[in-house]
């Protein structure tokens, strides 16, 4: 009796009482069961034990008994030791597959969190907020992406730098991830660039209000769709939908996905001893977007995929930053601080008072364009760059050119007209 506390004697006797009652007629043994909220199986159970070893039979057998699942006190120590000295910066679940995979620890993810937390080595989780419903997600891939990004310290370090991870809302699988110096216009319009030419068009863009997004005239109120940013002008040309949110709990789905890469990204490339942008860059499309997407990518709910084949072919002028201008009497477009001499041109004398765009590529370089004519092409400093419009013609051609049309092609019956002195066949 020494082996048993307070409170297993209390519950010992008190199961007794009822017993008694039910031997004595007084209430059923269903009614019995009722009171000590077992089944009538259970009750059934207790009454034979209470039979054969009489209140004794009604104590906990197992008290003071070592389970036969307990975990070898090795193996708890090594998992602590792993956690502390080499694993410990990850969260629980991203430590428990790197047990399985890598040291061949099979443990339940219950018990790691659980000895974790005892050991004091990972906090326990705050208590959860009202229930809140999930927007569902879209049928079919490709008709609602999520474009955003995370500002963290992904190295470790001092150096904050900018993750955008371009989202597909149906299957959560990532098209683009890439470490920048800061989320811009340049940096988004290369993010959606890569999106079409892989994957294709798509039908909507769910994103937040920031300045190269969207125009807001004031705090807190409607974007205005009227004025367009570069982004904006891009996707409507290619006749993408852009959907604004207005809150950070509307993208909960791009923001816990968030939580997701600054929980392993960082360590991940830690244990990669990968230190540079242009080396977590090359890791993350060689490496880490596909082993991302294995282990969190859902399937879709229905079969297909709403991207399509782009209709324009000119993406590196739509996802460029444009400008118009209007050329001057000498044929020359000013672009910040920036001079751009046209060169002539054989289907017009001069450009001179014209309205052209000036399209900034996302390579650096600058052209510009007259309708679908492309009239020059340059550096980023504004020197000419030798495009094929702007090559002479081969010495042949351009003797032909020169050469009466009488003697350029055979003709049997050749004559010279009286009015235009030109000759026809």
């Amino acid at each position: 009796m020494r082996l048993y506390a307070e409170a297993a004697m209390e519950r010992a006797m008190k199961v007794q009482e009822v017993i008694l009652r039910a031997i004595g007629k007084r209430i059923t043994w269903w009614q019995a069961a009722e009171i000590l909220g077992i089944s009538v199986r259970q009750m059934r159970r207790w009454k034979w034990r209470y039979e054969q070893d009489g209140y004794d039979g009604l104590l906990d057998r197992r008290r003071g008994r070592p389970s036969e699942r307990r975990v070898p006190l090795a193996t708890v120590e090594t998992v602590l030791a792993l956690y502390r000295e080499r694993y410990f910066d990850l969260n629980v679940r991203h430590f428990h597959e790197k047990l399985r995979e890598e040291h061949s620890i099979q443990l339940s993810y219950t018990w790691v969190k659980l000895a974790l937390q005892g050991a004091g080595l990972v906090r326990t989780r705050r208590k959860r907020g009202p229930h809140r419903k999930r927007r569902p997600r879209r049928p079919l891939p490709g008709m609602l992406l999520h474009l955003d990004g995370s500002r963290h310290r992904w190295f470790g370090d001092d150096r904050w730098y900018d993750l955008l991870v371009v989202l597909d809302d149906a299957t959560s699988a990532i098209y683009y991830a890439q470490l920048v110096e800061q989320e811009s216009t340049r940096t988004v319009l290369a993010a959606l660039r890569q999106v079409v030419e892989q994957q294709g068009v798509f039908c909507a863009l769910y994103n937040d209000r920031a300045s190269h997004f969207f125009f807001t005239p004031k705090a807190g109120e409607p974007v205005d769709r009227e004025r367009v940013t570069q982004v904006g002008r891009a996707l409507r040309e290619l006749g993408i939908q852009m959907i604004p949110a207005y809150s950070p709990q509307a993208r909960g789905r791009s923001e816990r996905n968030f939580g997701t890469w600054q929980g392993r990204l960082p360590q991940e490339l830690r244990l990669a001893r990968i230190t540079t942008v242009e080396g977590a860059n090359q890791f993350l499309r060689q490496h880490y977007i596909g082993e991302f997407n294995r282990r969190f990518a859902v399937r879709a709910a229905q079969r297909g995929s709403a991207f399509l084949p782009s209709p324009r072919r000119d993406l590196d002028r739509i996802f460029s930053i444009q400008h118009e201008r209007v050329v001057n009497r000498d044929n020359t477009v000013a672009v910040e601080n920036r001079l751009l001499q046209i060169d002539k041109i054989p289907w017009r004398a001069t450009l001179a008072g014209c309205r052209v765009t000036v399209y900034e590529h996302l390579d650096g370089t600058l052209s510009i364009g007259y309708g679908p004519h492309l009239v020059g092409r340059y550096t980023a400093a504004g020197s000419p760059l030798q495009g094929p419009q702007h090559r002479q013609r081969p010495a042949r051609l351009r003797r032909l050119a020169l050469t009466p049309v009488a003697l350029r092609a055979p003709c049997v019956s050749a004559k010279q007209t009286t009015t235009t002195g030109h000759f026809t066949c």
